[in-house]
């Protein structure tokens, strides 16, 4: 019995405690390939390009997948590394360290302000009256409390948080299914896979809205990374990393295709309304009358996995920059210090604090159009620290650390350039659209410009 309790109160180099399980990794690998996106923007990239939007998911999943595979390569050789941020310093030099780990933190703080609005705005469908600042600064508390507990907490957290989102993914799948064996009647017509292959085009509005919606559906795919991250904090890394990232194109599929199919099978795709979330649509045809306040639920527990999850990496990595770099503020806030749980509990609490300064931003008039520009800035400078990573992996290959018998990325020589490609393409369809351009310009000005100075920084260190 005692050995039992030793085996789970396992720590890694830095100390932090490897309590999640298996169980926990596997479920929190699929629902962090399931975003909001998919509950509510899913009509709208379907208006752009029809049923090629598809397509769009497929290949937008594949290099997502190919990037996977170099971190989970890189994490397989060191699992001690609980971000793969570490890396681009290892290969890339502290300077390009030093960048990545504050650009990816600063986009991480930015991401769970987006995610803590978006939360007040599902509370406020049941309760209008109640102030967004109050329910912010509440599930903030309550989810920090979930993350200073002890890891094993949040891993279950995660678990039921992404139960509801798969459950109610394959609710609708099944409903589709449903649907069109039973050739059921909407206000459109019939629910039948003609709905589908009927007329289609591969580019039904122009080339330029097949190409725009690239960039939308890689922000759906955003914080795939997530699971490396957790998978250091299990007890066994090596054996749950590769599951994970392995069965990562099945869930794609799966839940992706499958959601996207099962939609535009029941509703032909040019009827569909943009306003509205076809999950919403698809479950009131199936009679479901409260379909609305259910998908509302499922995208606030969605919100909250996403801040929970947000919560934990930014404090993590904020941990990782105070013992890399560290200043005498984060040694005065004691930011490179872990609990007795072992957890990162002054960062943790340090990222909340900064993410609760959302509630303000959005109580002080004329702010929230700027805050908007900035969240619109931390997607591009997402893609600089991807492509970052994979040139870390060319580099980690060449080294003398390469391990040969690990978890290899197949083909690296090809298929990490096509990768790095493919992000510098969906950086570019950011300039295509007026809601991303001047995000994508402030984006490309904080990575010169910071970039610059992390170089200068480091010079010759």
């Amino acid at each position: 019995m005692s050995h039992k309790k030793e085996e789970k109160q396992e720590t890694s180099e830095h100390g932090m405690v490897r309590g999640l399980e298996n169980r926990h990794v596997q479920l929190i690998a699929i629902a962090g390939t399931i975003g909001t996106g998919l509950f509510l923007g899913a009509g709208r990239s379907i208006s752009l390009t029809g049923p090629s939007i598809i397509l769009v998911y497929l290949i937008t999943g594949v290099f997502m997948f190919f990037m996977m595979r170099a971190i989970g390569e890189m994490l397989y050789m060191d699992p001690n590394q609980h971000t793969f941020i570490n890396f681009i310093t290892k290969y890339l030099g502290k300077g390009w360290g030093f960048f990545s780990g504050w650009s990816y933190w600063i986009s991480l703080i930015f991401l769970g302000m987006a995610e803590i609005t978006a939360v007040s705005t599902y509370v406020q469908y049941w309760f209008p009256a109640w102030p967004a600042w109050l329910i912010q600064l509440v599930f903030l508390i309550l989810l920090s409390s979930v993350n200073l507990i002890a890891v094993k907490i949040f891993g279950e957290a995660e678990f039921w948080f992404g139960m509801i989102k798969i459950i109610t993914i394959l609710g609708l799948i099944a409903t589709g299914v449903f649907m069109v064996l039973t050739n059921f009647e909407t206000s459109a017509g019939h629910a039948s896979l003609a709905n589908i292959t009927d007329h289609f085009e591969m580019f039904p509005n122009g080339w330029v809205s097949f190409v725009m919606t690239f960039q939308m559906v890689f922000f759906a795919y955003q914080a795939i990374e997530f699971v490396g991250i957790t998978t250091s904090e299990t007890a066994n890394p090596r054996k749950v990393l590769p599951k994970a990232i392995q069965e990562i194109p099945v869930r794609i599929v799966i839940f992706y295709v499958g959601a996207l199919l099962a939609i535009m099978a029941i509703f032909p795709w040019r009827q569909l309304p943009i306003d509205e979330s076809p999950f919403v649509m698809v479950f009131k045809l199936a009679g479901i009358k409260w379909a609305a306040a259910f998908i509302n639920f499922v995208v606030l527990t969605a919100a909250a996995s996403s801040l929970n999850s947000t919560l934990y990496s930014t404090g993590r990595h904020l941990y990782q920059l105070a013992k890399e770099a560290p200043t005498p503020l984060m040694t005065r806030l004691e930011l490179d210090k872990l609990s007795r749980t072992g957890v990162p509990s002054p960062a943790i609490i340090i990222s909340a604090i900064v993410i609760a300064i959302s509630a303000l931003i959005n109580v002080i008039p004329g702010v929230s159009d700027a805050f908007s520009l900035i969240t619109a800035s931390s997607s591009g400078v997402y893609i600089a620290i991807y492509i970052l990573t994979m040139i870390a992996h060319m580099r980690y290959r060449q080294s003398s650390e390469f391990m040969a018998d690990g978890y290899l990325m197949p083909a690296y020589k090809v298929l990490n350039p096509l990768t790095i490609a493919f992000f510098i393409f969906v950086f570019v369809c950011l300039f295509l659209q007026d809601s991303t351009v001047i995000g994508a310009i402030g984006a490309s000005i904080w990575i010169v410009l910071f970039g610059i100075y992390s170089q200068i920084k480091f010079k010759g260190k």
